[in-house]
């Protein structure tokens, strides 16, 4: 893990500006929202959420219908709006004008993208989506639905595939590109490939594109190194 802290260290610098100020002065402003991919729960960033707090970031961490801690049986869950409801909740519950930084693993890209079609940069400052299914109107063809096809046989928990795959994003009248977006590729995925990370950002371009060196699951295995992303990408954009 020492490898990590140079990355860590030089993210924190450039919050510090002259070295002097706690990350947490710098850092108050920004709040993470993090959405787990199908299977998981809010558990799964656990890690995150102790850096990223101990550095003054407000970090959320939410389970999805049917996932996580969460009771609901998956097989009850149906349709993709009853899946992303909490994310929803969430989002409508914030003030006029308080926006976040919505962070999507894997399939929880999916509920990043209904969110954006849903609330606009009225609600999400910036969208990063790390090794997720980045689809602008969702599932439409088989190609969309391939993309997931092996992730869905590795779920840590049931989750509610079925609901997963009626994602669909009408065409809103607001600009979906009006929130800016990230995308974290990881290059030693063997769930969501190299070539299928490829094919998505090509057809909804992000406005970055960063790489990481890590498994599906960097939150586990590279810990710090995401960590290091997640406060470039902040910085990059205003905090």
């Amino acid at each position: 893990m020492g490898e990590d802290y140079p990355v860590m260290m030089k993210e924190e610098r450039k919050l510090n500006g002259n070295g002097n100020d706690p990350p947490a002065a710098a850092a108050a402003a920004a709040h993470f929202v993090l959405i787990h991919g199908i299977g998981g729960g809010a558990w799964c960033w656990y890690k995150m959420k102790c850096l990223m707090e101990n550095c003054g970031y407000k970090v959320t961490c939410l389970d999805l219908k049917g996932a996580g801690m969460d009771q609901t049986d998956p097989n009850a869950v149906v349709s993709f709006e009853d899946y992303n409801q909490p994310l929803l909740d969430f989002l409508s519950s914030l003030h006029d004008h308080q926006q976040v930084i919505l962070v999507g693993h894997s399939a929880g890209g999916l509920s990043l993208s209904d969110a954006i079609h849903r609330y606009g940069n009225k609600k999400i400052k910036l969208a990063i989506f790390i090794a997720a299914t980045m689809l602008k109107s969702g599932y439409l063809t088989n190609q969309d639905l391939k993309h997931d096809a092996t992730l869905a046989e590795m779920l840590l928990r049931p989750g509610p595939v079925q609901a997963l795959v009626t994602a669909r994003f009408p065409l809103a009248e607001k600009d979906e590109d009006e929130v800016p977006r990230i995308y974290i590729k990881t290059t030693q995925d063997n769930v969501i490939k190299a070539e299928q990370q490829e094919a998505m950002i090509s057809k909804w371009p992000p406005q970055h594109v960063y790489v990481l060196e890590s498994d599906h699951s960097p939150f586990f295995s590279a810990p710090f190194l995401l960590f290091g992303l997640l406060v470039k990408a902040a910085v990059s954009f205003g905090y």
